[in-house]
């Protein structure tokens, strides 16, 4: 019966050597490796690019919290939202989509200030 000490057995000598030389090894490929990547990750449009895939995760991230309560998401509604851009491009209907976008939040801002009202009454 071989007795363990870490994942190493009791063997030989040369098999003891061999055992430590080939975990140095990968130790030093490890570090080597990790080197490089934090050269890579600090490069200014690495991080740029990971700046905007943390800001979209966020904002993703608010406004499934936002629609949970109607059972939809973003990406049930992404299509839909996709084409009704294209659509408003096409006709260059970009002033009046935003007015009427400006009108809907406003709306809803009030809706919801009016009802929270309510809920503390």
């Amino acid at each position: 019966m071989e007795k363990t000490i870490g994942h190493h057995t009791h063997g030989s000598l040369e098999e003891r050597k061999r055992a430590l030389l080939r975990d140095g090894e990968f130790y030093r490929s490890g570090v080597a490796h990790a080197r490089a990547q934090i050269k890579h990750e600090a490069r200014p449009e690495v991080i740029f690019h990971s700046v905007l895939d943390h800001a979209t995760w966020v904002l993703r991230t608010r406004a499934d919290a936002l629609l949970k309560p109607t059972g939809t998401s973003i990406s049930v509604l992404a299509p839909y939202a996709l084409t009704v851009l294209g659509f408003i491009r096409k006709r260059n209907l970009g002033k009046p989509a935003l007015g009427v976008a400006a009108v809907l939040g406003a709306l809803g801002w009030y809706l919801q200030r009016k009802r929270a009202q309510q809920v503390a009454y």
